[in-house]
């Protein structure tokens, strides 16, 4: 679980859906997001289907390239989501196993906090209004 040199080529698992994003997960029952493996690719042409029910990033979740500092949830150190979610004593998935995901290896939030955070994951949708 050691981050590449300083942070490089890690992937935020959520990002907002645009072109050359991929689809990582699916609400599912009970409030649960479902992770999608292998991930999809993220077309204008998905987009636009997927924006028919509303803004996407309620539904489903999205990963592209972490961009740290760039973006509003950086904390200077960290993924801020998934430090609040950690904090915040989020409920868990409850299994010694980990979900399926097909980041993981480059996940900031799993580079951040550890299998915690993929017990956590499908409990956290991407709040599109934050800037």
């Amino acid at each position: 679980m050691s981050d590449p040199p300083d942070g490089e080529g890690l992937t935020c698992p959520s990002a907002r859906c645009e072109p050359g994003a991929s689809l990582i997960a699916v609400l599912g029952p009970q409030a649960r997001l479902a992770h999608v493996t292998p991930a999809l690719p993220v077309d204008a042409e998905f987009i636009e289907r997927a924006s028919r029910g509303g803004p996407p990033e309620a539904r489903m979740r999205f990963a592209s390239p972490c961009v740290e500092g760039r973006c509003a949830q950086w904390t200077g150190t960290g993924c801020g989501v998934i430090a609040d979610a950690m904090a915040a004593d989020l409920p868990t998935v409850e299994s010694r196993r980990l979900p399926r995901c097909a980041i993981r290896p480059h996940c900031r939030w799993y580079h951040q906090e550890g299998g915690a955070a993929c017990r956590a994951c499908p409990l956290i949708l991407t709040d599109v209004g934050a800037g």
